[in-house]
């Protein structure tokens, strides 16, 4: 029997049993990046922990049971900046074109090298237009939103006449004065209230995209970001089961969970939540879009906050392609781990040690695999005690230490910081064990980590792209009796954990190299 799976919901502030609207299809919807420039670490983060949900959610209701879905924004005045500064020259839909395409294409590389599934859906924003514009158009006619100056602004003080959704402020809890401030926008001569927010603005000729639009304004214009979400949501997750703006049962215009960091409570997400429930909702204030509101925590790097002025400002390609952080490269595998292990509602200290024990942790376990007696590469069964940590909010670092003693189970080491120097049946906690017992432990060992994002049944798994490139040198070196080059390679590799050993080829008696990994 599977256990409940229980997750911390922002709106209440409680952690709760989570019962799916419909078992047969989940629906997660999750904010994701503007397509502008390269991913940063931080961005990392959301993309991590709401792919070991849909994991795990995959595990508990079955793949063809859950809909994940994660925008691309690609509207917005950053990507129109970076169009005009990289691109000069080109038109400005060219332009902007190039700049979401080659960010998009390497965003998909960077989390795919961090071991994370596709989405069920990627919607992009500018394929949801005219979704966003029928939204708004309902929006004005039930009397929350407005056209000034050709703008169109939701009013945030209707929406308590309404009665559609929950209080705005409930998702934030913060004080008026201070979501005013939190809000960082000009407060426009044209605004009925300091709350009110933009759904739609007029777009400026030759510099900002531009769509026909709604409400009868005659100057093309272009979305408002909150409206982007609250359309594409709709899109993917309503329309598809039976809601959406054709549906006037509020219970059907519901989906199951929504997620992203914690910088997008206020005001993406209340602002969302304000907008889909008075489009979509009836009138018993009982709205919510989702009924689970996730958020993951703050990421900073070496103790402080990540920023470009400071210079710890780093992407996931630098940290997987350069040496800008630690003076080397860094695995796939170790980057999830590592922010695996802080629990996803925790700030993380991004650091160097960090990644190392993480590294570590890593070479660990593989070393167990090869040292048990004929591990066969297979997966099994969930372990009972991983699935009830992940279903207790997502308790990675419960999981990590079951992992651990599955991993551990039959062996023997001369301290914890040495590598393994044997096997035993008789294990101080289990007690004598048999053959099987031992490879079932490993088994269920990898199917938790695969739960997780990592694999670990491949040794190529644990090389980087430029250890593969030292290695062959390092061969084409000792062919060429380049000794001096051959050790001075050995040797880097080595403070890397990897370990060489050579040999001669029995058939040719060219040399050849073989590795393993050491801790």
């Amino acid at each position: 029997m599977s256990p409940t799976l229980r997750l911390y919901n922002t709106l209440t502030r409680t952690k709760e049993d989570f019962a799916p609207i419909d078992p047969d299809n989940v629906r997660i919807y999750v904010c994701g990046p503007t397509v502008y420039d390269y991913a940063h670490i931080g961005n990392a983060r959301p993309v991590i922990v709401f792919d070991v949900l849909y994991r795990l959610l995959r595990h508990l209701y079955g793949a063809d049971h859950v809909t994940y879905a994660r925008n691309l924004t690609d509207v917005d005045d950053k990507i129109n900046a970076r169009a005009a500064r990289d691109y000069p020259g080109l038109p400005l839909n060219q332009a902007i074109a190039k700049v979401t395409q080659g960010t998009t294409v390497q965003f998909h590389a960077d989390i795919g090298a961090l071991g994370n599934l596709p989405p069920d859906a990627e919607p992009r924003a500018t394929d949801h237009i005219e979704e966003m514009k029928a939204i708004i158009e309902r929006l004005i006619a039930r009397g929350v939103a407005y056209v000034a100056e050709e703008h169109v602004l939701f009013h945030v003080p209707a929406v308590e006449h309404l009665k559609a959704a929950p209080k705005y402020g409930s998702l934030a809890r913060r004080p008026l004065d201070e979501m005013i401030a939190g809000a960082r926008v000009d407060v426009a001569p044209y605004k009925r209230d300091p709350m009110d927010f933009v759904l739609w603005k007029p777009s400026r000729e030759g510099v900002d995209p531009g769509w026909p639009s709604p409400a009868g304004i005659k100057t093309p214009g272009r979305p408002g970001w909150h409206i982007e979400c609250s359309a594409m949501s709709m899109a993917k997750l309503l329309s598809p089961f039976g809601g959406g703006l054709a549906c006037d049962d509020p219970a059907k215009n519901v989906f199951d969970i929504h997620g992203g960091g914690i910088d997008l409570v206020f005001p993406h997400h209340e602002n969302e939540i304000a907008q889909s429930c008075c489009a979509f909702g009836g009138a018993d204030g009982a709205g919510r879009m989702a009924n689970i509101w996730m958020h993951n925590g703050f990421l900073q790097v070496e103790g402080e906050k990540m920023s470009k002025s400071l210079g710890n400002f780093v992407t996931i390609n630098e940290l997987l392609e350069t040496e800008v952080f630690g003076g080397r490269k860094w695995p796939g595998e170790v980057l999830r781990l590592a922010m695996l292990k802080t629990h996803y509602r925790q700030p993380i200290d991004w650091t160097v040690k960090a990644l190392e024990e993480a590294e570590k942790t890593l070479v660990r376990w593989r070393n167990r695999l090869k040292l048990a007696p004929s591990y066969d590469g297979q997966a099994a069964d969930i372990d009972s005690q991983i699935s009830d940590a992940l279903s207790d909010d997502l308790n990675v670092s419960a999981a990590v230490a079951r992992i651990h003693k599955l991993m551990n189970a039959g062996h023997w080491a001369e301290a914890d910081d040495e590598p393994d120097t044997g096997f035993a049946w008789d294990d101080p906690e289990s007690g004598f064990l048999s053959e099987e017992q031992v490879l079932n432990n490993k088994r269920r060992a990898v199917s938790a980590l695969l739960l997780l994002g990592i694999d670990l049944r491949s040794d190529e798994a644990s090389l980087t792209q430029e250890q593969e490139t030292q290695i062959a040198a390092r061969l084409e070196a000792r062919r060429a009796k380049n000794f001096a080059e051959s050790d001075r390679i050995r040797d880097a590799l080595l403070a890397q954990g990897i370990q060489l050993k050579d040999g001669k080829d029995p058939a040719t008696g060219e040399p050849t190299t073989t590795w393993d990994v050491k801790r």
